[in-house]
């Protein structure tokens, strides 16, 4: 399938990334972009058994920015942009595919999503829009339209990702699905769900589980939160993010949690990183 490009970005994920390219039809190229790994030597290993090419970044640039360097290496009419820790049902991209030419409007779809015990994964809403923009859960049952793609399995055409410029390189990580899906709706046609193409996501997997992790990831949501809200020019876009930040810390579990207390403190570290800067790839504040 020379139209499509998978690409998938791998921050120390030699131990998840099996699954995805074992589960990739063997006529569809691949890119695994190494976002500035401790593992790159076994991503290479993994890449060069499947039949992958490896694009390696000495350091770690963001997930965006990961996708826009795997997508400049690939010429192909789709993009598919897959997480790590997914994988792929057999006739997946065959589906999109065949929804792609039955849609010539839309811009890019999203196929149905389930988590690794088998439920449904339906991103209805985002920060970013409105309430009356989202959808119900029902809404997964059937194919339809879509206020905002999740960025787990994200399959789009080449010319409505080069019109938008891409992922925003200035969106280290968190939010950068939901500002592109609005970016791609609004200059190049809807976005839709596909159902009968299906994808499992084993949902943060992608990197290793620790509390530092787990305040890093925060740390980003946070600033990335009030970047993305100020850049779709949303109202109260620091002050809400400040009050939920709050909220957060407040809350009796966070009190009797040391792990929520360090994720809460350092998701409203984020947000007061963000209050003067217009970026949400600010140098992290610890080592």
């Amino acid at each position: 399938m020379s139209r499509v490009t998978v690409i998938t970005v791998a921050y120390n994920s030699s131990k998840i990334l099996p699954g995805l390219l074992a589960s990739l039809p063997e006529d569809v190229r691949c890119i695994v972009v190494d976002n500035g790994s401790a593992d790159t030597d076994a991503t290479r290993w993994l890449a060069e058994t499947h039949g992958a090419e490896l694009v390696v970044s000495e350091t770690n640039i963001g997930f965006g920015r990961g996708c826009n360097l795997g997508a400049a290496h690939s010429n192909s009419e789709f993009l598919f942009f897959v997480n790590p820790d997914a994988s792929l049902a057999p006739g997946a991209i065959r589906v999109l595919l065949a929804a792609a030419e039955a849609h010539p409007e839309a811009s890019a779809f999203n196929p149905r999503l389930r988590e690794g015990d088998g439920r449904l994964a339906f991103k209805r809403r985002s920060k970013l829009l409105p309430k009356s923009h989202w959808l119900p859960r029902a809404a997964a049952e059937a194919d339809c339209e879509l206020p905002v793609l999740s960025g787990a399995a994200i399959f789009v055409r080449r010319a409505a990702f080069e019109t938008i410029g891409g992922f925003d390189p200035k969106i280290f990580l968190f939010h950068e699905d939901d500002d592109l899906s609005l970016r791609l709706a609004r200059d190049c046609g809807p976005l839709r769900l596909v159902t009968g193409a299906e994808v499992t996501h084993l949902f943060g997997e992608s990197t290793v589980r620790s509390p530092r992790t787990a305040a890093l990831k925060a740390w980003y949501m946070g600033q990335s939160r009030v970047y993305a809200a100020r850049k779709h020019a949303l109202p109260g876009a620091y002050a809400r993010a400040l009050s939920d930040a709050l909220l957060q810390l407040a809350s009796p579990l966070t009190l009797l949690s040391k792990r929520k207390r360090a994720k809460h403190w350092a998701y409203l570290r984020g947000v007061l990183a963000a209050y003067q800067q217009n970026t949400a790839n600010l140098p992290l504040p610890w080592g």
